[in-house]
């Protein structure tokens, strides 16, 4: 079945299982972007417990689509997203396998939100060794025909539809399991095995 999402950073898990188990997918590029959500921030595990990394943005308009939305390069915060995630994730099983696809993306200064979103998303595909059909709205649907709307996996409150399984995670005996974080989580903890968690 088809289905339709909202662009996320680092999509959870729930978000990425969605994309595994459907085709094609719709990524919704003419809503207006929506305050925070996951279309600007993920969920990653520390050693403190879970940590929200957000990206700042540019503020050009009260109503603004999400495909315009321009990333804001004043402070460095690629530079401490990635010093984050490494500390996090250096001594996981797969960090040093996926580090080197994952760290240009924290070097190369993207304009919009948008296009860096798509492009870590195919990163991840890639990484998974996923096949998968990533098209593009061509207007704002409300109640879109013939697809399963799941644009709101993309909000932070939104409920589990199906619980995952857990998986190893390297603070998990220190602070327990943490359920759906970034797919960023699973990759770098259990590697190729991320496919099997739904």
């Amino acid at each position: 079945m088809s289905i339709i999402l909202a662009t996320a950073y680092l999509p959870n898990i729930q978000y990425l299982s969605k994309i595994i188990h459907h085709e094609p997918v719709f990524i919704e590029k003419h809503e207006y972007f929506v305050k925070q959500t996951y279309r600007n921030r993920c969920d990653i595990v520390t050693a403190n417990g879970k940590l929200s990394l957000s990206i700042p943005l540019v503020k050009q308009a009260d109503k603004e689509l999400i495909s315009d939305k321009k990333i804001c390069y004043k402070e460095n915060w690629q530079k401490q997203h990635w010093r984050t995630i490494t500390s996090a994730y250096k001594n996981t099983p797969y960090f040093e396998f996926f580090e080197d696809e994952f760290k240009p993306f924290y070097e190369y200064k993207y304009e919009l939100l948008f296009d860096f979103n798509t492009q870590l998303l195919q990163t991840v595909l890639h990484i998974l060794r996923l096949k998968k059909q990533l098209l593009f709205t061509d207007a704002f649907n409300t109640s879109p025909k013939d697809l399963l709307d799941l644009r709101s996996l993309s909000d932070l409150t939104n409920p589990f539809i199906t619980a995952p399984k857990p998986y190893y995670q390297v603070f998990a005996d220190k602070i327990g399991f943490c359920s759906n974080m970034s797919c960023l989580d699973a990759l770098f903890n259990v590697g190729l095995e991320t496919l099997d968690l739904y």
